[in-house]
């Protein structure tokens, strides 16, 4: 991200009006699949075999090294080569948030396994920078050398220094928003790796305390964080967000009591925001606390919690402009927050809008603003408006994520993509060379950004594509978390939410199967059916034990290759799969499955089916 300050006013903020659907029909299943296809752009350190970026290579390989300490790994947050531990971490979150909502509409698109992918390479970097219960390294690198300098990561000569927080130079806002990520990613993994999920649980638990035991904002400690990600909002926002994930990951009490004990002091309960983003929660916090009244949760907190959802639904009324105050607005209809990279807050309000479009849709509620009842489906519309607006309906005709449509950004403000790739030129591009060379060249980039979300327009949806342009040209990697989530309900249609039902339950539970184990077919849609029955029955030491037999079928008229299946609720051993990392593909015998042909496997356990998705697979 390029040097930036923003100023953030804690009054009462304004936001934006809602537009109907638009009518030009996207391809929403396309745009999630580039969504995520961006962050593998975006990867720090040793590129794992299946990199589909194949442009990018290894880069970042010493990080850590000069503090004793291995930071290999993580995202890049925008167009430049500093890893910011504040935006990553809420990048996780939001990854993790849409994946918990909407995983399995992900799943029916085949993305799933990616998103998960996705979640992971960031959290397998955040249990490296947190060594210690009380230590957390949330920065490598540094904004004024690293924006010195125009190269690609694989070549960086740039400052790599770590700079980590401690109970003597505290950051409650980074432990706050890290333990937040660790805590939703655990649900993200509870079925398919649930070792994994309590590895993160755990940090997050750790997190959580060293955050709100040892208070302070981070960017007084990692002072060359703040011209950057300065904590404009303090850390009392991220420590009611980091008790909300905590909360639903554990369903522990405690997280809860904390929620409703400290609501009216801390501001969840008091800040009216039409801001959300990686610096400002509140209307996160508030979104999820109105999610546990909803279902029920409140208890003796109910009057507090109450509270709390009064302030998101003035976040929501606002949105479509039904409120007591609205929002500015461009002419074509997007929200509009400030010049620099304005995207990001259209992604994260449309996520809150379409989230909670489901969650009053559950509850068979509908929003009360102050200038009359909104029905879900306006939230979901406005959510809709803004997705469209993004992907090309808008005065300008353009699509501001990039390799989707016909006319999007090609100069963007990004060093790798705008530099040759190593992999097709290594020769060596120099601090200052590269913005000679590559910076200053008035062409399109060598290297596709498939997926980035750019900063966009400005008030008056004027658009200027080129690279020195970084208020507009540059992507983030939280632009695009938010929307992993909305275009897996978009894509997926308009039926069949029930958002206030549990996620996954802490504990397996073994419920008496019935006579006829009910088929799991994958959407008619699916070039893939999956169909599972029970073959076989016994009882061991007063246990009922079953054997279920699943039949994979390739639907299509072309060969099925790279097969992977999720498989959770899982309590048994399992034959004629493959497993690779969280998930499962063909046997070692078999490469492919052809046109019409079928696979079968099987598995035991002491429960009902277990559940089948197919993650990822190619036609060839």
């Amino acid at each position: 991200m390029e040097k930036f300050v923003r100023v953030v006013s804690m009054a009462p903020l304004l936001l934006l009006l809602c537009f109907p659907f638009a009518s030009a029909g996207h391809d929403y299943g396309q745009a999630l699949s580039n969504s995520i296809l961006f962050f593998e752009a975006q990867r720090s350190g040793y590129l794992p075999p299946n990199q589909r970026v194949t442009w990018r290579s290894n880069s970042g390989l010493y990080d850590g090294k000069a503090n004793g300490v291995d930071l290999v790994g993580g995202y890049y947050d925008a167009g430049d080569n500093v890893k910011f531990g504040l935006p990553m971490a809420f990048t996780v979150t939001m990854m993790s948030w849409s994946i918990i909502e909407y995983g399995s509409q992900m799943a029916a698109s085949g993305e799933l396994g990616h998103a998960m992918d996705a979640v992971k390479w960031g959290t397998d970097y955040f249990i490296k920078a947190h060594p210690e219960p009380n230590v957390l390294y949330g920065e490598v690198g540094d904004g004024n050398t690293d924006h010195y300098c125009w190269q690609r990561p694989e070549d960086m000569t740039t400052n790599r220094q770590a700079y980590k927080i401690s109970p003597s130079n505290p950051g409650s806002d980074l432990a706050g928003e890290t333990a937040a990520a660790m805590a939703a990613a655990s649900i993200v993994f509870r079925r398919s790796n649930p070792a994994y999920s309590r590895e993160l649980l755990s940090h997050a638990y750790q997190l959580f305390d060293f955050a709100d035991k040892y208070r302070g904002k981070y960017d007084s400690s990692i002072t060359v964080a703040q011209k950057y990600y300065q904590s404009v909002s303090g850390y009392n926002d991220e420590l009611l967000w980091a008790a909300a994930w905590l909360f639903q990951a554990s369903n522990n009490q405690y997280y809860l009591d904390y929620l409703g004990n400290n609501g009216d002091s801390m501001g969840g309960t008091g800040w009216s925001m039409t801001e959300f983003g990686w610096d400002v929660k509140y209307p996160g916090v508030q979104t999820l606390v109105a999610k546990f009244l909803m279902q029920g949760k409140a208890g003796s907190h109910t009057a507090v919690f109450q509270k709390y959802q009064q302030k998101a639904e003035y976040f929501m009324c606002s949105c479509v402009g039904k409120g007591s105050q609205n929002a500015q607005k461009t002419p074509g209809g997007l929200i509009y927050r400030q010049r620099w990279n304005n995207m990001q807050f259209v992604t994260s309000a449309s996520f809150l809008a379409t989230v909670y479009s489901d969650y009053l849709t559950s509850s068979r509620s509908t929003l009360q603003c102050a200038s009359g009842n909104v029905a879900p489906n306006e939230l979901l519309s406005f959510a809709q408006s803004q997705v469209d607006y993004i992907l090309g309906d808008n005065p300008r005709a353009t699509s501001y994520m990039v390799g989707y449509g016909n006319n999007y950004p090609q100069q963007v403000h990004h060093r790798a993509s705008s530099i040759v790739s190593y992999k097709k030129d290594s020769s060596f591009v120099s601090c200052r060379g590269g913005y000679a060379t590559w910076f200053s060249r008035k062409a399109s980039d060598p290297n596709l950004l498939t997926g980035a979300i750019v900063g966009g327009p400005d008030a008056y949806d004027n658009f200027a594509d080129q690279r020195d342009n970084y208020e507009q040209t540059e992507p983030a990697t939280y632009n695009n978390a938010p929307l992993l989530g909305i275009l897996a309900r978009l894509n997926a249609g308009h039926g069949g939410y029930n958002q206030l039902l549990p996620v996954v339950t802490t504990q397996p539970k073994v419920a008496p199967l019935p006579k006829v184990a009910p088929a799991s077919p994958a959407p008619s849609s699916s070039p893939i059916a999956i169909s599972q029955r029970k073959t076989s029955s016994w009882i061991s030491k007063g246990v009922t034990y079953y054997r279920y037999s699943a039949i994979v079928t390739n639907k299509s008229a072309k060969e099925l290759t790279n097969l992977k299946l999720s498989v959770s609720k899982l309590y048994g051993p399992i034959w004629g799969l493959t497993k690779a990392g969280n998930s499962y593909g063909f046997p070692s015998w078999i490469n492919s499955l052809p046109a019409g042909k079928s696979m079968e496997f099987v598995y035991i356990h002491s429960a009902s089916p277990a559940n089948v998705l197919v993650s990822s697979y190619s036609l060839a």
